[in-house]
């Protein structure tokens, strides 16, 4: 390069970031042909981190501070273009900052249920979502790995790549925490740190550092749900079928009053409306388990003698047992069974 050449390039002595705009991970030093002068300021802020990058290869980071570019300030970009400790000439180098403060409420979320096992249900199908923060713990990592030579890259641009770890390890998360889903939905911090540790090396793997995590909301599907919910109405009541459906027939109750409230209480529903209606349900149908028990127990014991019932209590039973038909707890053929049954008792 000639006198004048060497001249007229200009030189840059102070490098800095001001970090002007939200949600920016990584920003390129604008250089163009510019070089930086032997001695220049480099200021990093408490939130930054700085790599100097030179022919492709990362020279030296540095951490928060102020400092003035000297061959002893950056021995290794020292060392790769084998300078002398006396050389005193402007140097060009690619220079990154990076943004380490923390990036706070990154949404994720089962866009469709997946698939846990489940020690208590086996396998079953689950919605699952919440938030993390991240921050870049590793500058050197997160170049080489991600953000390389662009000008600039965004927090939205990872996004999406992130979410997908997370999902792809919630499966493990729930084979660490060692929980049955019960337990997972009622503890769900518990599961936002099985769920933490399992995505944490993953993070670290491209510079990051994943700093909290949380479950905000645990779920079966709708149809899922309400089989569980009839599960749990069993174990509320143990073996005693006689309670549970007790327990049925009072759930019922509210909507038939309701019914005839409106003006709907004709027919059999109506003709079934009142406490001692519903008592009476629960008890012939009770009876009629508990009857259907004993015989299957002890089949060469007698029949006991039938227990005489109102034809306005057969008919209220009928229609609870057609409810439980439709809500899918009891099948045709049970039905069927349960209606001649009760049909003999009016004879």
């Amino acid at each position: 390069m000639g006198l004048m050449d060497f001249i007229k390039k200009q030189f840059i002595d102070v490098i800095q970031w001001t970090e002007d705009e939200q949600g920016v991970l990584a920003w390129r030093f604008p250089m163009a042909d510019m070089e930086i002068q032997y001695g220049a300021a480099l200021t990093v802020r408490a939130s930054q981190m700085a790599v100097f990058v030179n022919e492709g290869k990362v020279a030296d980071v540095f951490g928060p501070g102020q400092y003035k570019l000297t061959t002893q300030t950056i021995p290794v970009l020292t060392y790769l273009k084998n300078w002398d400790k006396l050389f005193e000439s402007p140097f060009k180098s690619d220079v990154y900052f990076f943004s380490t403060r923390l990036q706070t409420d990154q949404r994720w979320g089962t866009p469709q249920p997946i698939s846990i096992r489940d020690k208590d249900f086996g396998a079953v199908r689950v919605r699952v979502f919440g938030n993390y923060a991240y921050s870049i713990g590793d500058a050197k990592t997160f170049y080489e790995k991600v953000s390389g030579t662009r000008e600039r890259y965004t927090v939205p641009e990872i996004d999406g790549q992130l979410r997908g770890i997370v999902l792809q390890h919630i499966s493990d998360a729930v084979a660490q925490s060692g929980l049955p889903f019960l337990d997972l939905a009622a503890n769900q911090v518990e599961f936002a740190n099985a769920l933490q540790k399992a995505v944490a090396p993953a993070f670290e793997g491209i510079g990051l550092k994943l700093e909290t995590m949380t479950v905000q909301n645990l779920s079966l599907p709708e149809e899922l749900q309400k089989i569980l919910d009839q599960r749990i109405g069993m174990g509320m009541v143990g073996s005693d079928m006689g309670k549970f459906m007790q327990y049925q027939t009072g759930q019922a109750i509210p909507e038939l009053a309701r019914g005839v409230s409106q003006g709907g209480g004709g027919g059999l529903a109506g003709d079934a409306m009142g406490l001692g209606a519903g008592i009476a349900m629960g008890q012939v149908l009770a009876q009629n388990l508990s009857q259907g028990l004993q015989s299957a127990q002890t089949p060469q014991q007698a029949a006991p003698a039938a227990v005489p019932v109102k034809p306005d209590d057969v008919m209220a039973t009928l229609e609870k047992l057609g409810e439980l038909k439709a809500k899918g707890i009891l099948t045709q053929e049970e039905f069927d069974a349960k209606k001649a049954e009760l049909l003999k008792k009016l004879v």
